[in-house]
């Protein structure tokens, strides 16, 4: 072989290796790039992970929003989810609560993780949650029910071209996480 043809060999592979570290770089990134994206725009739907203090104001009584409610599990979630109502009339800044209902209908302790979303997407950043039973991890003993409390309200500057917002849980079965081990033994203490 000449030498002309192995340098160009190896400038090759050192292109070809960069680029793969780029993309695999690049792809790693996508996800927290997402997320930054989403939030900055107001955008699919991603609603608060914490609480929001609810700080009295001025309720605006001249408009009227509908929040739907609607509530899914994973395949693999052996627990019936409803919401106490499908949908309420609400007026902006008024805080509101409301219940979901969930009954495990296994034969052992099952651990849920519900994960909100709001549609449409823009409204996400004026549905406020003062409590919601998503921040946490639920544990149900076998064939137990539980009410699960969620509080909001609707900011008074949410545009007024959206008239109703929808709320959606999924609930997903995280049993295997290893987080009933944890539990059960801190119970057991």
């Amino acid at each position: 072989m000449n030498q002309p043809s192995v340098k160009s060999n190896r400038k090759l592979i050192l292109w070809l290796i960069s680029g793969s570290v780029g993309m695999f770089g690049f792809g790693f990134a996508l996800v927290p790039l997402y997320d930054v994206l989403c939030q900055q725009l107001g955008i699919n739907g991603k609603t608060q992970s914490t609480a929001t203090i609810y700080e009295p104001m001025t309720i605006d009584t001249s408009r009227t929003v509908t929040v739907e409610f609607i509530a899914q599990t994973q395949q693999n979630m052996p627990w019936k989810f409803t919401p106490e109502v499908n949908q309420i009339q609400v007026h902006p800044g008024e805080l509101i609560r409301t219940n979901f209902n969930a009954k495990n209908l296994s034969l052992a302790l099952t651990v849920g993780q519900a994960i909100p979303s709001v549609s449409p997407g823009q409204g996400a950043a004026y549905f406020h949650k003062t409590e919601c039973f998503c921040f946490n991890q639920q544990l149900l003993e076998a064939n137990a029910d539980a009410q699960l409390p969620l509080i909001f309200y609707v900011d008074p500057d949410l545009p007024e071209s959206i008239s109703t917002l929808t709320l959606s849980y999924t609930l997903y079965n995280i049993t295997d996480k290893g987080y009933v081990g944890a539990v059960e033994q801190g119970a057991a203490k």
